[in-house]
């Protein structure tokens, strides 16, 4: 298996651990009789549980072009030491990218952002050339 392929598994069990974390807070804020029924009002967590879940969702925002990059590294039999550890830094970013959420201090989860940004576009870069 390619590890950018490895590392994309990781990532997509990042994104269940996200899941897992956001979902415990954001039940006992918003209460089961509304996070288990219909949701046909919207109600929108804050505090703790709000960061989780819009780190949850740029998780999901950041998954589907990392897949692409995956995908046309490992079908363009593109892999290389370069795409590898641009993987890994996706990865590191989209772990330190949670925390950093959390934490709410200014600019340090954007900048995590971009690192794991420029580092799935240089892997579909990387590929191409």
């Amino acid at each position: 298996m390619a590890i950018e392929v490895k590392i994309l598994a990781y990532a997509a069990l990042l994104q269940v651990l996200q899941y897992v974390l956001m979902a415990v807070p954001m039940n006992l804020q918003l209460g089961p009789r509304y996070t288990a029924g219909p949701r046909d009002e919207e109600r929108r967590p804050t505090g703790q549980a709000g960061r989780l879940k819009r780190a949850l969702d740029n998780h999901f925002e950041g998954l589907i072009l990392f897949t692409i990059a995956v995908l046309v590294v490992v079908l363009g039999e593109a892999s290389s030491e370069l795409t590898a550890t641009c993987a890994w830094a996706y990865l590191v970013a989209r772990i330190a990218f949670i925390p950093a959420y959390m934490s709410g201090i200014f600019l340090l989860r954007s900048l995590i952002w971009v690192v794991g940004f420029l580092a799935t576009v240089l892997m579909i870069i990387a590929a191409l050339f």
